[in-house]
């Protein structure tokens, strides 16, 4: 088969590598239908993240069924289905409680910018659709397996309420699914921090009531401005760097939520200052299987379609350029078909 592989910053390459086979018992492979380069793939293509050798890329993916190991009865072969970048077997005590993100048998998804790919703890973490959905449904499909998970959990995380006022720190393709996760919640006022025309204008299709371009404490000045000089119910920080989260923790109102999703690079807490904020924090990677069910059906029925943070579609052999176009910012997200 064909899949990306990085081999150094800003060296994506297409190449061919071995077909994924059954490891183990637990173990499906599945024919990629599309799959996507991920604003948090940007960290090793910038440098941010060191890549000491050549590895593949990717952990979005839906797809069809190809295989299964012997312990898989939850999918068979044929069937379209949607997993999540973190693998779970959904029946340890961290699964059971919702946090299938920390499986005890956890493993990361990294192999999925490919033709096909293995699905470790495929009983637990694939979820089959009714039928083939219509090519039209497949990118917001694609978004629930990621960005849009992420984006509902930075949603629960901040405790976003009917009727409140909840602000998004970031405006790639998880800050933009989570405005539509707070939609979806009920707030009343949602602040998308945005300073691209065109992200500002999918936020408000999403759901953003307003729009604050500035950023750090001027950002923040104007967020206390709309909310009365108090600050927000709930923020959603969707970007991982030091400046966002002082953004989000500054934003919040004394008694207000704080959800984290954004991967941490070179972010520090003060603890003194968040112990007199009275500002709740809480974050991870997202538990983007507890969500599925219910986030698939939205896409489905169309009460939500997170597929347009695709502004891109490329060939799966030019993903080169899907990274490029992320990385200088021409796209938010590039969708790949193989």
């Amino acid at each position: 088969m064909r899949g990306a592989m990085i081999y150094a910053p800003g060296d994506i390459r297409f190449e061919t590598r071995e077909d994924p086979k059954i490891l183990h018992p637990t173990d499906a492979v599945i024919r990629t239908a599309v799959t996507c380069v991920c604003g948090s793939d940007l960290w090793p293509y910038r440098g941010l993240e060191p890549t000491d050798e050549p590895h593949p890329m990717g952990h979005e993916y839906v797809g069809f069924v190809e295989e299964v190991g012997s312990e898989v009865t939850a999918v068979k072969p044929g069937q379209f289905v949607i997993g999540s970048f973190a693998t779970s077997d959904n029946t340890c005590a961290n699964c059971q409680n919702g946090f299938q993100s920390s499986c005890l048998h956890r493993e990361f998804m990294s192999t999925c910018q490919a033709d096909y790919v293995r699905i470790p703890n495929a009983q637990g973490t694939l979820v089959a659709t009714d039928g083939t959905p219509g090519e039209e449904l497949w990118p917001g499909l694609l978004a629930v397996s990621d960005v849009m998970g992420t984006g509902w959990w930075a949603a629960d995380a901040a405790q976003v309420q009917p009727g409140s006022t909840a602000v998004v720190v970031g405006d790639g393709a998880v800050g933009l699914c989570a405005v539509i996760a707070a939609k979806e919640m009920g707030a009343e006022r949602i602040i998308a921090m945005s300073r691209h025309a065109s992200r500002q204008k999918l936020a408000r299709e999403f759901g953003a009531t307003h729009i604050v371009a500035e950023r750090g404490d001027e950002g923040v000045a104007q967020i206390k401005e709309l909310t009365g000089g108090i600050g927000a119910d709930s923020v959603l920080e969707c970007v991982g760097t030091d400046e966002s989260m002082r953004q989000a923790l500054h934003a919040a109102r004394p008694g207000g939520s704080v959800g984290f999703v954004g991967v941490p690079h070179g972010v520090a807490v003060d603890g003194q200052e968040l112990f007199f904020s009275h500002v709740a924090l809480r974050g991870g990677p997202a538990p983007v299987r507890r969500y599925l069910p219910d986030l698939i059906e939205r896409v489905q029925t169309g009460r939500i379609d997170p597929g347009k943070v695709f502004d891109l579609t490329l060939p799966l052999g030019d993903v080169a350029e899907g990274y490029r176009a992320m990385d200088e910012r021409r796209a938010i997200k590039t969708l790949l078909k193989p």
